[in-house]
Order: structure tokens, then sequence, then C-alpha cells
């Protein structure tokens, strides 16, 4: 918390995406987030967004050269809320099988590979749209989406997902077959889709981020 009492999110700059959407969704729900490189802002942030567009070997490189892969970790391991957003929520997994093998944060168990084998044919890849959320049978529905009801509408561009990771599942989505939508262990938690490109159901979702 800030000398204000108000609470501190730090977006992640570490050179990849657009971020001042996702600081405008937060002013959109009333929280001010700070866009920042800077590693003792991050320290001091209470919840932590790390997110991410392009390829995921260049992103890795950049956040590790940055010196904010360890950090990023350290800050998680300590308790501090974290969200990966699209690249970013790739980057929590343990690895990723894009243009070769290349380590990611390990914050959640899984892998990251391509949905072409898993789609079939006649969908087109990336898969780029509105798509609707599924919450996993018989498992607890996460904090997380409180807000968020059953068949809900996010918008994806992706031609990776989350493989291998049944146990930090939190969301499907259906397109071609059932893909990782949302993952998550303990206090990290990592969504394919954009909440800032995905209405007031994205914005649903960070203010449910919020309350975790």
């Amino acid at each position: 918390l800030d000398e204000g009492g108000a609470v501190m999110i730090a977006i992640i700059d570490y050179g990849v995406g657009n971020l001042f959407s996702l600081q405008s969704s937060f002013a959109a729900i009333g929280e001010e987030a700070v866009v920042t490189s800077d590693s003792d802002v991050i320290a001091k942030a209470d919840r932590l967004i790390l997110p991410g567009v392009g390829a995921f070997e260049d992103a890795a490189k950049k956040l590790r050269e940055s010196g904010l892969a360890d950090l990023v970790r350290e800050m998680a391991m300590l308790g501090k809320p974290l969200l990966g957003i699209c690249l970013g929520m790739q980057l929590l997994l343990e690895r990723s099988y894009e243009y070769g093998v290349h380590e990611g944060l390990g914050l959640i168990p899984g892998e990251v590979k391509p949905i072409a084998p898993l789609i079939g044919e006649g969908l087109k890849i990336p898969q780029i749209g509105w798509n609707a959320l599924h919450f996993p049978e018989g498992r607890e529905k996460s904090p997380l989406f409180k807000n968020t009801p059953e068949g809900a509408h996010v918008y994806f561009v992706h031609s990776y997902s989350a493989q291998n990771c049944e146990e930090s599942v939190l969301a499907t989505t259906e397109y071609g077959a059932e893909l990782t939508a949302c993952a998550g262990k303990g206090n990290v938690f990592g969504c394919q889709f954009h909440p800032e490109k995905s209405g007031h159901v994205g914005l649903n979702l960070l203010r449910g981020f919020m309350e975790v």
C-alpha cells in the first residue's frame, strides 16, 4: 500500500507489448497501475502484472536480461499476487516449444505447445477473436473468476497454449479442442486471453484479481 492507502499495481515493462491499454483497464475499475521497469517499484508493488506479445524466446530473453525474471520469481515466491497475460502467461510455465525449447519461470506447472496438432484441420491459426470461458467441473471456481459467469466471452490471439497442466487449469475454451484459457497456482495466475480487450468481462476479471 502506498502512503494514501491505495493498492499499488505494477505492470512490468520489459520491452514487449502495448501496456497502456492495460493501465487504462485498471483505471476503468478505479485502480491505479504504473507501467514500470524499475525493480524497486516492482518490489514495492502489492500486485504484479506480467504482459507480453510476440515470440516466447525473445520475451524470455528480454525478461532475463533486464534482471526482472529473478525478481518476478522472487516476488511470486513471497506470495505477491501475479497475473500473466497472453505471452506473459506462457512465461509463467516451465518451458515453451515455440521454435526450439526455451525455459520459462516455472511458477505454474506445464508447457507451452502449438495448438495446431490439437485443433485439427479447418480452423484458423492463430485463434483470433471472442470465445467462451468454461470452468472445470467438480473444482472450486478460482476467486479470479468470482465475477465471471460460465460461458462469458473473452478475446484471444494465440497459436500456442498451456498444455500438460491439468492440475493448474482454472478455465478452458473450446476451439476445435479444449484449450487452456487460464491457469494458476497459489497466488500466480495466467490468462491466455486479453482482459484489456475483453470489455466488461475482462474488467470483471481484473476486479477479481484485485481481491485475491
